[in-house]
């Protein structure tokens, strides 16, 4: 593809962006003397993973010692590569002080790994000593530093609020069950597996650091760049091609990049110059890339990294299962933006890009062999292998297709760069997950999720779709400030048991939260992945944001539709069911589309508009035929109107023409 124009972004000023809108990018340019040392326990960190993740070697680790070596070797990272103020960023080397609290946090975390036998033997019977007591609340103090560093404030005001519940609890009324002492509180939350070292950081130390890791190879082999290359090579040619290309790129790539600003800035260095090239408009360039982005994870089979934690949080389901159930759902929401693309194109009159400008489909069918990886992981959990040995496979893969072109092949400073920047990638997951694990623990053992849980049915009272509205507020809320690994695991704990006291089928309700919990990214007026693009398109931040909230859509209506009918969840559904449902959701988003982009076939007229937004809630409106025959035919009746009125002006303008 040419790639000439002086609009697209450096790699530098990629990461700048980064850091001005993701706090995870926002870290040392140049540690100077230590950069060695990082480098050697990046690398050291990945290796260990890698290794422990071979069947040959006994799997991983008891939870407690993987996840003591997992965390607190991030934790050390972070405070050699992430600065106390954005400000030193740029600074050369690492203060002496960041040095010593990253020996500080290693060691009150590896305490774990040495004193194991004891923390999980006697010292349940006759006590912990008051040194177990001093390292654990080292560490929690130094975990929440770290976190704010490489994640945040938002998710450090959530985490010692509570904390500080955990000891004066009992003080609040109706939610109150805390009113633990300081040693009890530590205790729990260092030493156990209700809070740090729960089920996110077993995960994260386990499946997401794996599937990570195989992200940065698929960008290291140039598999990103293909992904890139096949989608504008497949609809770049149509109306609105460099659009419709960005949305099928962002949803390739998204789905292993896991985060909805990183993926915006990588992806929209590129794509955003091009949209605005084809002259849409810099908001909807930097809207379009963002509500895609955004979109990637929730698109099979990765899912970003809150999926693997969901496999785990829902008894009835497996990882590959939930892969599977996210197809329909993934589908429909980038259908709705595609769609969206479609209709502001038609609306401007924006065509596809010229030949010379896309690559060639033939050339790109040779190389289909860069697919390998992906189609590898995909397999192997369809035949049921957990997604560490699935994993495995996949970063195998992709380092055997990098042989095949001479431009992409791995030396061994490739390899070892590879291996560094696994470790990089994975620190704001790390630290968010063991964070996240602080705020669960204390849902947990004092019984506030049971309350949280408790109060939004009493607000709701008898109706359903008011606890599904208070549900998604508090999603979306949370997300504003918290990734979304984090984000779903507050609300799993939180939100989901009152949807499920309510009656909705597990799955449901987790994969309702999850959606809510990513979508927060492009809901004003906190939206920083179309804060990010509107920086590359030069646009109104805030314009970018309310037209990347019409542009997905779709995903503030689709986890409404799968509570009401988990058939789309494949829930209890045979396949005519979840066929008619697909066709007619798909009919419905079409048209909610179009009247938020405000074009269909032609221009609304002003009756029109209104009556094809309702014709497309009613073909979305779960199991009742007459309904969705109603907008159905609403639907139809709209069209040809439309379509009349296109041709006879269409007809007009041609004789107009030839006089």
């Amino acid at each position: 593809m040419v790639e000439t124009h002086k609009d697209i972004l450096t790699e530098q000023q990629q990461q700048e962006m980064l850091a001005k809108y993701d706090k995870e990018a926002s870290y040392r340019q140049n540690p100077g003397k230590w950069a060695w040392v990082i480098s050697f326990i990046a690398i050291s960190l990945t290796i260990f993973h890698l290794w422990r993740a071979f069947p040959q070697t006994g799997g991983p680790l008891v939870y407690q010692i993987q996840g003591a070596v997992h965390l607190g070797t991030a934790l050390g990272l972070i405070y050699l590569l992430y600065p106390f103020r954005r400000t030193g960023m740029k600074k050369v080397g690492v203060p002496w002080y960041d040095v010593v609290l990253a020996f500080l946090s290693m060691s009150s975390v590896y305490y774990i790994v040495l004193r194991y036998d004891w923390i999980t033997g006697a010292a349940r019977i006759v006590g912990f000593s008051t040194t177990d007591i001093i390292v654990a609340s080292i560490g929690i103090v130094l975990l929440l530093e770290a976190t704010r560093r490489a994640v945040g404030l938002p998710i450090i005001v959530i985490a010692s609020l509570g904390i500080l519940y955990g000891l004066y609890g009992t003080n609040i009324p109706y939610f109150g069950h805390g009113g633990f002492n300081w040693e009890g509180l530590t205790r729990r939350l260092f030493y156990t597996s209700e809070a740090i070292f729960g089920t996110p950081i077993q995960i994260s130390a386990t499946y997401i650091y794996l599937f990570l890791f195989f992200g940065v190879m698929l960008t290291k082999t140039g598999v990103g760049q293909y992904f890139n290359d096949l989608a504008f090579g497949a609809t770049g040619r149509f109306t609105g091609g460099t659009a419709k290309a960005a949305v099928a790129a962002s949803a390739l790539q998204g789905t292993v990049t896991g985060s909805s600003v990183a993926n915006t800035v990588a992806s929209g260095s590129f794509t955003i110059p091009m949209m605005k090239r084809a002259k849409f408009r810099p908001e909807f360039a930097a809207a379009a890339e963002a509500s895609a982005s955004t979109g990637g994870q929730i698109m099979p089979p990765i899912m970003g990294a809150a999926a693997f934690i969901m496999a785990d949080y829902v008894s009835s389901v497996s990882y590959s299962d939930i892969v599977i159930i996210g197809i329909i759902p993934a589908l429909l929401y980038f259908t709705s933006v595609f769609m969206g693309t479609h209709f502001e194109a038609k609306r401007h009159g924006i065509h596809g890009l010229p030949k010379s400008e896309l690559p060639s489909m033939t050339g790109l069918l040779k190389q289909i062999y860069l697919l390998a990886p992906l189609v590898t992981i995909v397999t192997m959990l369809v035949l049921g292998f957990t997604p560490t040995y699935a994993a495995l496979w996949g970063i195998g893969a992709a380092f055997f297709v990098s042989f095949f072109r001479k431009n992409t092949r791995m030396g061994i400073s490739d390899v070892l760069d590879a291996l560094e920047q696994g470790a990089r990638v994975a620190l704001p997951v790390i630290a968010a997950c063991a964070t996240a694990g602080i705020i669960v623990g204390v849902v947990v053992f004092t019984g506030l999720g049971g309350k949280i849980a408790g109060g939004l049915l009493s607000l709701a009272g008898d109706n359903l779709f008011l606890l599904m509205f208070f549900t998604m507020i508090a999603c979306i809320l949370l997300g504003m400030g918290l990734p979304t690994t984090a984000n779903y695991v507050v609300t799993a704990s939180m939100a989901a048991p009152a949807l499920i006291s309510f009656g909705v089928p597990e799955v449901a309700a987790h994969f309702f939260v999850f959606y809510f919990g990513i979508v927060a990214d492009i809901t004003p007026p906190v939206c920083l992945a179309a804060y990010a693009g509107s920086g590359i398109a030069k646009a109104n931040p805030m314009k970018a944001g309310v037209t990347a909230f019409k542009l997905a859509i779709a995903g503030f209506i689709i986890p409404y539709v799968f509570v009401y009918n988990p058939a789309l969840l494949l829930q209890d559904a045979d396949i005519l069911t979840v066929i008619l449902l697909v066709i007619t959701a798909v009919l419905g988003m079409a048209a909610v589309s179009a009247t938020m982009m405000n074009y269909f076939i032609y221009s609304f007229k002003w009756y029109e508009r209104p009556l094809l937004l309702l014709s497309g809630l009613m073909l979305i409106y779960p199991e009742n035929l007459y309904i969705e025959g109603g907008g159905l035919l609403l639907f139809v009746l709209i069209a040809m109107l439309q379509y009349m009125r296109k041709k006879k002006v269409d007809t007009q303008n041609t004789q107009t023409t030839a006089l």
